[in-house]
């Protein structure tokens, strides 16, 4: 009778422990499909972006004498940030340092064409680039917000699976830590404006 007893509550602690480290399994993964879905969104806002810029662009064409240059550098900008892409499986911080400086130099090309488009009023009175151009700006807000909607979950997962016990599940599992966006160099200082 005591050997009986003895065998159910081994038995019962073994169970005990399999249900927790199937729930722990099933929450990693869980958390890391919350990962590649935020991704899959962030990605979503970028190519929104990418979609945008050639109708802004051919906009900005029609105006007689635009310097050119400008124009070629938003559109060589455009074409390396869209060959760069992250698979969501290897979401770490090399790789998206290397998207990130891709969509930075897009946007400072970008920026720069809105800074020459200063000099021009008839395109800025233009119906079509004004409506682009609250588009390009819509854009860019759901940007940071995808971003920080991403680094939110990726805090989450990262959290999990460094947590004791579950740090132990994450390991035998290879639930890797996924990398986070992280601002532009120099973000910290403010542009200097001038009139």
């Amino acid at each position: 009778m005591k050997k009986r007893t003895i065998w159910i509550v081994v038995l019962a602690a073994v169970a005990l422990v399999v249900l927790w480290f199937v729930k722990t399994n099933n929450r990693m993964i869980e958390k890391q499909e919350q990962t590649v879905q935020a991704w899959a969104q962030v990605e979503n806002v970028y190519q929104r972006r990418a979609d945008l810029i050639p109708n802004l662009v051919n906009t900005v064409k029609g105006a007689a004498d635009f310097e050119r240059g400008t124009l070629e550098a938003v559109i060589e900008a455009r074409s390396k940030a869209t060959q760069v892409t992250v698979d969501p499986a290897h979401l770490t911080a090399e790789n998206l340092a290397a998207f990130q400086n891709a969509q930075d130099n897009l946007s400072q090309s970008l920026g720069r064409l809105l800074v020459v488009i200063e000099r021009y009023p008839e395109l800025k009175a233009n119906e079509n680039f004004r409506d682009l151009q609250a588009q390009l700006e819509g854009t860019e807000n759901r940007i940071t917000v995808e971003r920080r909607s991403f680094n939110k979950v990726v805090q989450e997962y990262n959290v999990l699976i460094r947590k004791f016990p579950h740090s132990i599940v994450a390991g035998m599992r290879r639930f890797e830590p996924k990398g986070y966006f992280q601002a532009a160099e120099g973000a910290e200082v403010p542009p200097v404006v001038e009139f």
